[in-house]
């Protein structure tokens, strides 16, 4: 376990470096100048030189790039050029209504994906799997702003439940977290779906049910448990493409967390912002991942690292 850990380690620090530089070249390439958003069209060229040297931005790209990893390592993400504060504080600030949001999300996308697809695989080639199948079509392809601006027609404009925009506590995630919790529950369903079909044509299933065990416990006991594999590893990569999707759902509702700080933070340039921004992210997507991956273990007993 310990050489496996380690071995995980290494394989994040190296992506991460990759990542990193991907994002660095990325946001140096792209048409646009921070400084000349910083001090306006109308700068002088001496303002902008001064503006540049003060930055960094003179330097040749190799030397910012290895000014910026020297940073880092010391814990240091840079300053936000919109707001002056380090990215590291930004993060930290909006950091717990992004994680809420991917977590209510994953939660409502797993409950519901599971046991749909549990419903649509004990009952196959029914009314049941199809309907649970086309139910699953639907929260995979409408898009999320569609779905977005929906229920906030329906919930907020004309029954006035929740709250349209902005964050006010737990209900402001409430629509938000449906949001993206029911294009989850579509790729749950779907996996859910396809590895119970496989369990319950298993020996042990048909042994199971001519002890004249019941339903629900074989179902749920043996059949779920064995099922839960990949599933799990598709609940993993979607906390991960969920921190991502909140970017536009954040948008919508006017949510003040990370997805919404970075749409602001590449349209004006914010170059420390973004970069910070994506390199927390990618550490959080290869964390969960590795979580998921020791999960396994305990599942499955005959898993080892």
């Amino acid at each position: 376990m310990s050489k496996y850990i380690l071995n995980r380690t290494l394989s994040m620090v190296i992506t991460l470096i990759g990542v990193s530089i991907l994002v660095f070249l990325m946001m140096h390439l792209i048409p646009g100048d921070p400084v000349t958003y910083i001090l306006g069209d109308y700068a002088s060229e001496e303002a902008i030189a001064e503006m540049k040297k003060t930055l960094g931005l003179d330097q040749p790209l190799f030397i910012q790039y290895i000014d910026y990893i020297k940073n880092v390592l010391q814990g240091n993400l840079g300053t936000s050029y919109i707001t002056g504060l380090t990215v590291g504080e930004e993060i930290m600030a909006r950091f717990p209504i992004t994680v809420q949001l991917a977590l209510y999300s994953l939660i409502i996308g797993s409950v519901i994906g599971i046991l749909m697809g549990i419903v649509a695989a004990v009952k196959q080639n029914t009314i049941f799997d199809q309907l649970a199948m086309v139910i699953s079509l639907i929260g995979i392809s409408a898009p999320g702003f569609w779905i977005a601006l929906f229920l906030i027609w329906m919930f907020s404009y004309q029954f006035n439940i929740f709250p349209i925009s902005g964050y006010q506590g737990f209900y402001s995630l409430i629509l938000p977290s449906i949001t993206l919790g029911l294009g989850s529950a579509g790729n749950i369903a779907r996996m859910t779906r396809s590895s119970m079909l496989e369990v319950i044509k298993q020996d042990f299933m048909r042994t199971a049910q001519a002890k004249g065990l019941a339903m629900i416990p074989m179902i749920f006991k043996h059949a779920l448990q064995n099922a839960m594999i990949p599933v799990i590893t598709l609940i993993g990569l979607q906390f991960g493409f969920l921190l991502a999707g909140a970017v536009v759902i954040e948008t919508v509702f006017a949510l003040p967390g990370l997805g919404s700080f970075s749409i602001e933070a590449i349209t004006k340039r914010d170059l420390p912002t973004v970069q910070g921004l994506v390199l927390f992210m990618a550490f959080l997507f290869i964390i969960t991942n590795m979580i998921v991956d020791l999960v396994y273990s305990r599942i499955d007993p005959r898993i080892k690292y």
